[in-house]
């Protein structure tokens, strides 16, 4: 039985490289269908094979699940903390 997946937000804070579980996880599957994708050559992204391990890159997972990494910029983040204000200020 698959255990719930990752949120939104906890996709973003993954490390670089994930362990197999980690990845299964991601996409709401569980480590012995990830295996079984694996060896049929059916996993959604590239997966290396370091040593006895599987690991698979957070990018290329993340671009597997359709979520794109864009910046975040000091300035966007003030200028809707300002707006966020000014909507307040208004009601």
């Amino acid at each position: 039985m698959t255990k719930t997946p990752l949120t939104f937000a906890e996709v973003f804070g993954l490390p670089l490289v994930l362990d197999l579980r980690t990845a299964a996880k991601a996409l709401g599957i569980c480590p012995a269908t990830a295996y079984r994708l694996i060896r049929s050559g059916a996993f959604p992204c590239t997966v290396l094979r370091v040593g006895h391990h599987y690991r698979i890159p957070t990018a290329l997972l993340m671009e597997a699940l359709g979520v794109e990494e864009v910046p975040v910029l000091a300035e966007d983040i003030e200028s809707g903390v300002v707006h966020a204000q000014t909507i307040e200020e208004e009601q």
